[in-house]
Order: C-alpha cells, then sequence, then structure tokens
C-alpha cells in the first residue's frame, strides 16, 4: 500500500481523536476514584483507606497523563483531563488558599505528637510554650519528659490534665478529668492515650477529649493495618456520643485523615478543622495531615502547622469560634 492510501499517517496511529482512548480511559478512573472513593472495598488489605489516606495525591496522575497526552499527540486524552482537573479542584482547591489567621475567634488550641523519641524535649516544649495557645494537646510524653513539658509551659498553662502518655496543659481551669478507654482489645498491659477533661473557658464549659489512636502499618500480605485505629476510633465515638456537655473539643493524632472512612466514628459527629492541606506527617516530607482538631457546638475558623520540632510531626493550631 502506498503512502498516500495508509488509513492513518505513519507513526501516529490515527487522529488526535482516536488516539489516547486508553489515556482518556485512565483519566476518567482517576475522577471516579476521587469521587467516588467511599465505594473501593475494605475488604482485602483495606485498600478503600489507603486510598484515602492519600486521597489528594491522586491528583499527581494528572499532570502525568497530560505528559503522555502530549507525547501522544491526543486531544481526546487531553480534553478528557478536564475531568479529573475539575473535580481535584472541587474537593480540594479550596485548601490551597492560606490559613487566614486574622479572623475573629474564641480559643486557639495546639495539637502535638511529641515523639517518644524525641531528642530535645526541652526545645520543643520552649516552641510550643512560645505559640500562644490557649489549650495545648499532647501525645507520646513520657514520664521522663513530663517534668520537661510541664515546667515550660506552667507559666502561661497553669492548668494540666495527664493520662498514661497523653495530657493537655490550659489557660484555664480544669475539672472533672478522666480517662477515656480507647484500648483496642488485643492490647493487653499498661496503655492509656485518651482522656476526657473540662475547661472553664469565659465562653462557657467545654469538654476536651485528648487522644492517640492506634498507629497504622502496612506490610504484606496484610495490607493497610488500620483494624486497630478503627476499633480505637468507634470507642472515642461512643464517648463523645455520650458527652452531656454541649461544647466539645477533640484534639489528637488520630492516625488517619479527615477522608478516611475509618474516623467515620469522629468525623459524623465533630466539625474538622480542614483548612488548607498543612500535612503534619511525617516532618521530612509531609504527605497527610493527621493530627486534629475537631469540634462540636464551634466552628474552627483557621487551621495551620508550626514549624518543625524534634518530633517526627508537625504541630497543628487551630482557631475556634463558639
Amino acid at each position: 500500500m502506498s503512502a498516500e492510501h495508509r488509513p492513518f499517517p505513519k507513526g501516529e496511529g490515527g487522529t488526535p481523536w482516536t488516539r489516547g482512548r486508553v489515556l482518556a480511559a485512565l483519566a476518567v478512573l482517576v475522577a471516579g476514584l476521587l469521587v467516588f472513593h467511599d465505594v473501593v472495598p475494605n475488604v482485602v488489605g483495606n485498600l478503600g483507606s489507603l486510598l484515602e489516606t492519600f486521597l489528594p495525591w491522586v491528583g499527581l496522575a494528572v499532570p502525568l497523563l497530560a505528559v503522555l497526552a502530549l507525547l501522544r499527540r491526543s486531544a481526546l486524552a487531553a480534553v478528557a483531563l478536564l475531568l479529573p482537573v475539575t473535580v481535584w479542584g472541587a474537593l480540594f482547591g479550596g485548601r490551597l488558599a492560606p490559613a487566614e489567621r486574622g479572623v475573629a475567634h474564641d480559643l486557639t488550641m495546639l495539637q502535638h505528637n511529641v515523639a517518644d523519641d524525641n531528642p530535645d524535649p526541652a526545645g520543643t516544649a520552649r516552641a510550643l510554650a512560645a505559640a500562644g495557645a490557649d489549650l495545648v494537646a499532647l501525645e507520646e510524653v513520657t514520664p521522663e519528659a513530663l517534668p520537661v513539658y510541664g515546667a515550660a509551659l506552667a507559666p502561661d498553662h497553669p492548668h494540666r490534665a495527664v493520662v498514661g502518655t497523653v495530657g493537655l496543659w490550659s489557660r484555664y481551669p480544669l475539672t472533672d478529668s478522666r480517662p477515656v478507654d480507647i484500648r483496642p482489645k488485643d492490647i493487653e498491659g499498661d496503655w492509656s492515650r485518651g482522656l476526657r477533661t473540662t475547661a472553664r473557658t469565659p465562653y462557657g464549659d467545654v469538654a476536651v477529649y485528648v487522644a492517640h489512636l492506634p498507629s497504622l502499618r502496612v506490610r504484606l500480605p496484610d495490607g493497610f493495618g488500620s483494624g486497630r485505629r478503627d476499633e480505637s476510633a468507634v470507642a472515642l465515638g461512643a464517648a463523645l456520643a455520650a458527652e452531656r456537655l454541649e461544647r466539645v473539643v477533640l484534639l489528637g493524632d488520630l492516625n488517619g485523615t479527615l477522608d478516611d472512612r475509618g474516623l467515620a466514628p469522629l468525623t459524623s459527629r465533630l466539625i474538622p478543622a480542614r483548612e488548607g492541606f498543612d500535612f503534619s506527617w511525617p516532618v521530612a516530607f509531609p504527605v497527610a495531615r493527621i493530627d486534629h482538631v475537631m469540634t462540636r457546638a464551634a466552628t474552627p475558623v483557621s487551621t495551620w502547622t508550626l514549624p518543625a520540632t524534634g518530633s517526627d510531626h508537625l504541630p497543628v493550631m487551630a482557631r475556634v469560634r463558639f
């Protein structure tokens, strides 16, 4: 067959509107995963929760597909990419704006997993004390480091409640402090990582919960190990549901993102502070915010992260308005 009678130009494999069908299908798949992530089952390796943990990062498929569409000279794929771009923008575009720290608020709160292997607890304590928060919630506070954090925070936060490895330091008096049992059934021994206390603020009594949910692990062949975390979230959600005070604040390392269905027992009952991305973990290259501030009968008005301390988490600050 002569060149002028070939159905497609040599090496091009069709017109720009017929080439790149696979790329166009992948673009639609990416958009589908962003919108319908909750239908991805957790039956095998908790793949649904794994996807939701890194859901904003699914958008990285778009520039990759765009490059391939350009190389393929496919108009079809280029137009199809508008779908995941639009979906990603609708879901996450609002988080690209920087936090507005000057908005009217009533309380400022700080949440930080200080890491039990922190090489500089004194430096971490000084940084937290200088942040200007009204409430400071810490996790992984070891018995050895507790006096260090206490000494640094006490001048501006003379009231504290500590249970196990979690604690709260407050400008305002704390009463009715007690543990909250969020221990998974298969964990034995001394394991206390939840507390509840009442902060007597100028705006009325606020029930403050501090929690550190179990860590996640990705291992073969089990996949995304979130079972213990999910069990603790259910127990914490039950405690929140039974809380009698109207105003509630939850601060903690919840080892999950707000998109993760494993935290539904919490996100279904409280308003998460979700402004911006401000990923908090790991500190070397943050890819997810797993440290959270959530409220009931109060509105988070701004959220941001502070510079790194000696921990593998970044501190998270939030301002709320009653």
